[in-house]
């Protein structure tokens, strides 16, 4: 229980680290994630509550590490005892480290609250098992209001809505799921002072929560809920002027949802850098249809929307079809371009090996699966890529699908750790075996970012004043020279981060792993 004698109580929210080595983690040391700060930032608001953030993936500014690379939580409570620590389960691959730290706090007489996509009715057990208290479900700004206050005063856990608890007899309480959060305007500003020695320079905002898309292997679902352009502004507005940022990610799951209103806050956006006399960098989430709406690109670009990551899943007219995907890959490049003209920088991702529903089948070699994608990728132009294997996340369709028909591998074999899209998790459709499926995928990445790169880096300086070819448009000679320098930089970097996995995927046992998991399948199905 919470001591009522204290004046101040403290909850520390931890987001914790990524299992090894991966392809996240480079940007993971410029940012952090939304859902902690936006609950941190309603905790701190509160009468008797200070609040913080942990974020394992960037301590980069003093922050006190143990010997596994994650945070050290012994000098923490030493130096600022949490009564409450909040556990962030929005990765799935996060999870073995989640719980390790929740065991942690609650042998030191901490409450344990975790939240996150991961938790679902398939894994409630499990964190119960793992040190966690109570786990909430859904949006957690009001709902964290509601358990704390409980918590402090003795209160029934009953009337919390969204948590769910083990009663005195060991038994699982679910209370009743809160309604979708609607208004968003009526909470702070988020405050990311809040998250402990973490140096930011790319912020997380949002704007609009939910996606109406219900892709069967996410588990954002609902109709989208969203905030005012004003709202939204004023938050990049104070970020600004508060920390000085000039970089964002809106993390909003498709951006241009709602159409007019995305608009609107583009040109707001555009007068304001007007005003202020900054121009901001700003990455967003897009359909790669919304290519055909000029006025909404023109705005966007107005905005300072420089880079837009579009989900193209999969560059295969084969595969496309059994997915009930009504576009193209001719279309698929033609749309890309038209981003490319716009001068939008484009980040494609991509899903590999997608497992398809019954009654849909075709076949095709791993070999001429490379094929499509390498000529997708260069005749599209795409500046920077990221191709990912299936991921069955808990809850979703996908996994259901797949566990209903007996394909998913044993938990026992491979744990949570690699769920993170770098590893195979399923028996593949026939011809592929997972490791064609795996080797395939590393063999995309490994040859769109190559160390040859770093020579192009060189000549691209060398080359910097061709800049003054442009004389009737310095702005487009600029644009052009930046284009190929900047996705060189990148695709070195990129090099120097499959290196860095690979080095750490030889020293791992997951071959094995893989082995014993199919035998257990295999066993299991016959």
């Amino acid at each position: 229980m919470i001591d009522k004698t204290k004046k101040r109580h403290r909850m520390r929210i931890i987001i914790p680290a990524y299992p090894a080595f991966n392809i996240y983690s480079f940007i993971a040391h410029k940012t952090t994630s939304l859902g902690p700060v936006c609950v941190a930032s309603v905790v701190n608001k509160m009468e008797r509550w200070d609040a913080e953030v942990i974020d394992e993936n960037n301590l980069r500014w003093y922050g006190p590490r143990d010997e596994k690379g994650g945070a050290d939580h012994e000098f923490l409570q030493q130096c600022r005892p949490a009564e409450v620590v909040g556990l962030y389960g929005g990765l799935t691959s996060t999870i073995p480290r989640l719980y390790e730290i929740a065991r942690f706090y609650k042998e030191k007489g901490a409450i344990t609250v975790a939240g996150g996509q991961h938790f679902v009715e398939e894994t409630i057990p499990e964190a119960f098992a793992n040190g966690v208290d109570y786990i909430v479900r859904g949006e957690a700004e009001i709902t964290i209001k509601e358990l704390l206050n409980a918590l402090e005063n003795n209160l029934d856990l009953r009337t919390v809505k969204g948590i769910v608890f083990r009663n005195g007899r060991g038994e699982i309480v679910n209370t009743p799921l809160r309604e979708p959060l609607t208004d968003f305007d009526k909470f702070a500003l988020l405050d990311f002072s809040l998250v402990r020695y973490a140096r930011i320079s790319v912020y997380p905002v949002e704007r609009i929560r939910g996606c109406g898309m219900d892709c069967e292997f996410c588990t954002v679902k609902g109709k989208p809920r969203c905030a005012s352009p004003e709202r939204l502004l004023e938050q990049i507005s104070f970020l600004l002027e508060t920390r000085n940022a000039r970089h964002f990610f809106i993390v909003d799951d498709l951006f241009g949802q709602q159409r007019d209103q995305t608009i609107r806050f583009c040109r707001l956006l555009r007068d304001y850098q007007r005003q202020v006399g900054r121009r901001l960098d700003i990455t967003v989430q897009i359909r790669l249809d919304k290519a055909s709406d000029s006025e909404l690109l023109i705005a966007m670009r107005q905005a300072g929307i420089n880079t837009v990551a579009i989900g193209f899943e999969s560059p295969i007219a084969e595969e496309l079809k059994a997915m009930r995907k009504r576009i193209k890959p001719a279309e698929m490049i033609s749309l890309a371009r038209i981003y490319r003209r716009f001068g939008f920088l484009v980040h494609g991702m991509f899903i590999f090996g997608y497992p398809l529903e019954e009654g849909h089948y075709f076949t095709m070699p791993p070999t001429e699966r490379f094929r499509r994608f390498k000529r997708f990728i260069r005749q599209a132009k795409i500046d920077t890529i990221q191709v990912l294997l299936p991921v069955p996340l808990p809850g979703t369709q996908l996994r259901e699908r797949l566990r209903q028909r007996g394909r998913v591998y044993p938990l026992e074999d491979i744990g949570w750790e690699y769920y993170d899209g770098n590893f195979p998790l399923f028996e593949p459709d026939a011809p592929l075996s997972a490791e064609e499926m795996q080797s395939a995928h590393r063999k995309i990445m490994s040859r769109f970012y190559q160390f040859k790169y770093m020579f192009m880096i060189g000549l691209n300086i060398f080359f910097f004043p061709a800049v003054i070819f442009f004389p009737h448009n310095i702005k487009m000679g600029w644009r052009k020279w930046y284009r190929l320098w900047r996705n060189n930089l990148i695709r070195f970097g990129g090099w120097i981060t499959l290196r860095k996995w690979t080095t750490a995927f030889k020293k791992d046992r997951f071959s094995q792993k893989l082995r014993e998991a199919r035998n257990h399948l295999h066993y299991s199905s016959s």
